[in-house]
């Protein structure tokens, strides 16, 4: 892959060179590889086969698990943030000691490995967010919450030139790899003035399926806002806003 400098920039195949346009730029490569049927049908190409099989399949369950949370991801997610996940998939996929090459699964993985995950590299929960909390998921109540003590926002939140009020946001989500569903519930505190004074105790409870089996994740997150006028704007539409997996349970 090379980019292309100059003023013109093309788009287009000439010859053995492909022109695209990508995220990163206008960028060239050689058309080549090996013909599609020779991948499907050769021995040679049999680790390849099952690559391709365990890294759509772990596309297809970060797929899910981003459906799952869309209505928090609409305001708090980077560009890149599909490709990431898709690789922590992979890793989940490759954690299944049950099947064999080619085969392995999410669910048979280790799902535990997305706790922690950040939606937004742009506006990371882990270096903005530094009070102190607790998630917690209850299996037989099939509630999924997050509380938060009593702090004082402006030393305890980082947040972007700008801001004014800021407010916390929860995602409780129960995800099922195998038939493609999910049940998901979301909350949110108040919009809260980012300053001195300490709000009162957060206390955001989700609620999905009482005795469930499936994986379980808690996403929380921040949003940013600027007052103006006695009106809240959400601060550069939402670029800096913040998300992640702070709990995940795999059964």
């Amino acid at each position: 892959m090379a980019k292309q400098k100059g003023i013109v920039k093309l788009e287009g195949t000439i010859a053995d060179l492909t022109f695209y346009k990508s995220q990163d730029g206008y960028l060239a490569r050689e058309k080549g590889g090996v013909p599609a049927a020779r991948i499907a049908n050769d021995p040679a190409f049999q680790r390849t086969r099952e690559n391709g099989s365990e890294f759509g399949r772990a596309g297809k369950a970060g797929k899910l698990l981003r459906n799952s949370l869309r209505g928090l991801l609409l305001n708090a997610s980077d560009s890149k943030m599909v490709a990431r996940l898709t690789r922590q998939m992979v890793r989940v996929v490759k954690m299944d000691a049950v099947n064999p090459r080619g085969e392995r699964n999410v669910i048979d993985g280790e799902v535990v490995l997305l706790e922690g995950f950040e939606f937004n590299a742009r506006g990371k929960l882990g270096s903005s967010f530094y009070a102190p909390f607790n998630a917690g998921i209850d299996r037989v109540t099939g509630k999924l919450k997050v509380d938060i003590p009593a702090f004082v926002p402006i030393n305890m939140i980082a947040a972007p030139a700008g801001t004014t009020h800021f407010k916390v946001i929860s995602g409780g989500t129960e995800v099922d790899f195998t038939n493609e569903t999910f049940v998901t519930d979301t909350k949110e505190s108040g919009i809260l003035p980012w300053d001195k004074e300490p709000p009162a105790v957060i206390n955001l409870e989700n609620t999905v399926t009482a005795g469930s089996t499936l994986p379980l994740f808690i996403a929380l997150g921040l949003e940013f806002f600027q007052q103006v006028n006695g009106v809240m704007y959400s601060l550069k539409n939402g670029a800096f806003n913040s998300l992640a997996l702070v709990k995940v349970s795999g059964e």
